[in-house]
């Protein structure tokens, strides 16, 4: 990924004495291999430290915004532009959450406003919730032999009907579903994200597939 510099503003390796000195302490305290000490450096000046984490979540950025925006060049986009909101913000950041915690964050508020600026233009959505379970591999509904034409027809309705049904959740419940599915994020970071507590995660996702349970029975 390659980011304008002349978007990032100036002085970031120029003021490696400017941090508080609160910042100073948190860095001490953390590993100093961790993302929050790395994004501390960063905030310090470390250039080298900001493109390592652009290396390392990029992709991952991408996916989740695919998710939201369904357009690969969107997508890309939004990424961008989280990279640079990360950047402009480093003097601001406190490592009082997980680094991916602000990440994510940060990319969910980008997405919702897209998704709202953008509600009247938008073609249908695609959505796959029928990937492999991330803890055990099996993919739910699907033989393990090759389908039939019949069996083909059947889970593409399926699909179609879970693409419809995630996308008419509402905007909060759509989120967290797709951070716990997709993300492999727990209730704890999702809540952190939505700035919600981890019970109130637990009732909008519990929520959230409860509907999906009702609206896809005719599929199960």
């Amino acid at each position: 990924m390659v980011l304008d510099k002349s978007a990032l503003g100036a002085g970031a390796a120029s003021r490696p004495d400017s941090r508080p000195d609160a910042n100073a302490i948190r860095q001490a305290a953390l590993d100093p291999a961790s993302d929050a000490a790395i994004m501390l450096r960063v905030a310090a000046g470390d250039e080298s430290g900001f493109n390592y984490l652009v290396e390392k979540y990029h992709r991952a950025m991408i996916h989740f915004l695919f998710r939201m925006v369904r357009n690969e060049a969107i997508a890309e986009e939004l990424a961008q532009e989280v990279f640079l909101r990360v950047y402009r913000s480093r003097e601001s950041y406190r490592a009082e959450a997980k680094f991916t915690t602000w990440l994510y964050r940060i990319a969910t508020n980008l997405a919702v406003n897209y998704a709202r600026d953008t509600r009247h233009e938008r073609a249908a959505q695609t959505l796959y919730l029928d990937a492999p379970d991330q803890k055990t591999g099996t993919t739910p509904d699907l033989a393990d032999d090759e389908p039939t034409v019949e069996q083909r027809l059947l889970r593409d309705e399926r699909m179609n009907a879970i693409r419809a049904h995630v996308m008419a959740l509402p905007e909060r419940q759509r989120m967290a579903v797709l951070m716990h599915k997709y993300q492999g994020m727990d209730y704890r970071q999702i809540g952190e994200v939505l700035k919600l507590s981890e019970s109130a995660t637990k009732s909008l996702l519990f929520r959230a597939y409860q509907t999906l349970r009702d609206k896809l029975k005719d599929f199960v």
